[in-house]
């Protein structure tokens, strides 16, 4: 069993290989001939919904989406995308499943990365250089706050980097800061994509991964620590809700310290699943 996972594992990335090539230099070329850019992003999106299609034959793995109705509708309403980060296959599925175009905040080493890098350079993303904090904020601050008023969404994960299932990272504030900021609201997603996908794992396994959409949360008059700790309390309870068995269990007389953060009062409940769709 693990050497057909092994198998599908291989094909799925020679495929990946294989495709970016072509749809790569079609973006790169469309970019560079002055193609509109809705034109040069819906290509890239193309490259990547058919990497997460593939996943369906090639690793028996699927997608359930619950929450679609609780994202901010209107071509002009803005929204901070705030992503539980557990492994690369989100940051494919997101813009394949999204209404809106989306812009990543992401370090400036991945356009180095030979087609890929060169594609997403070619979008309307935020490359910031890490090592230069205050100047990388200010950075996405004034990118951001340029896209959100063009109708374009922006995307974070707010754990800043790949968390292994069951755990949780840092919660950092940029998103919530960046938020508030550009006047926008924060829509907290939990995805459960460590149980086929795992971190930093060459081999995949069969299986669904689950994503919740929550909430959007109104940023006005809020401070961006506070809000962080409700986007997590919200994520991490859903994560808990959705992979079950990637947490320890909590006896009813005992909240110990590695138990998921409690909702304020006045925070919105996780939503039930009220839809579900399938890639």
């Amino acid at each position: 069993m693990v050497f057909m996972a092994l198998i599908r594992s291989v094909l799925h990335l020679l495929w990946m290989a294989i495709t970016v090539v072509p749809y790569a230099l079609v973006v790169v070329s469309g970019a560079l001939l002055g193609m509109p850019r809705a034109w040069v992003y819906r290509t890239a999106v193309q490259w990547l919904a058919l990497s997460v299609r593939s996943a369906v034959p090639l690793l028996g793995i699927r997608t359930r989406i619950t929450g679609m109705e609780n994202l901010p509708q209107g071509a002009d309403s803005p929204a901070v995308l705030l992503v539980k980060h557990q492994s690369t296959f989100e940051t494919f599925l997101m813009p394949a499943i999204m209404p809106r175009p989306l812009a990543y905040v992401f370090k400036k080493e991945l356009l180095y990365i030979p087609f890929f890098g060169w594609a997403i350079g070619r979008l309307d993303m935020i490359h910031i250089d890490r090592s230069q904090r205050a100047r990388a904020f200010a950075k996405v601050v004034q990118q951001g706050r340029a896209l959100l008023g063009k109708g374009v969404w922006v995307i974070m994960f707010p754990e800043g980097t790949r968390v292994p299932r069951g755990q949780a990272g840092q919660y950092k504030t940029g998103g919530t800061r960046l938020a508030i900021a550009a006047g926008a609201p924060v829509v907290p997603i939990a995805v459960t994509s460590a149980k086929v996908w795992p971190r930093k794992a060459f081999i995949k396994r069969p299986g669904v991964v689950d994503v919740s959409i929550g909430p959007a949360i109104p940023t006005q008059g809020r401070e961006a620590d506070e809000l962080m700790r409700e986007v997590e309390a919200w994520i991490e309870a859903e994560m808990r809700r959705l992979d079950p068995d990637a947490y320890p269990k909590v006896s009813p007389d005992a909240t110990p310290a590695h138990a998921a953060p409690t909702l304020p009062a006045d925070s919105p409940a996780p939503v039930a699943p009220q839809r579900a769709a399938a890639d």
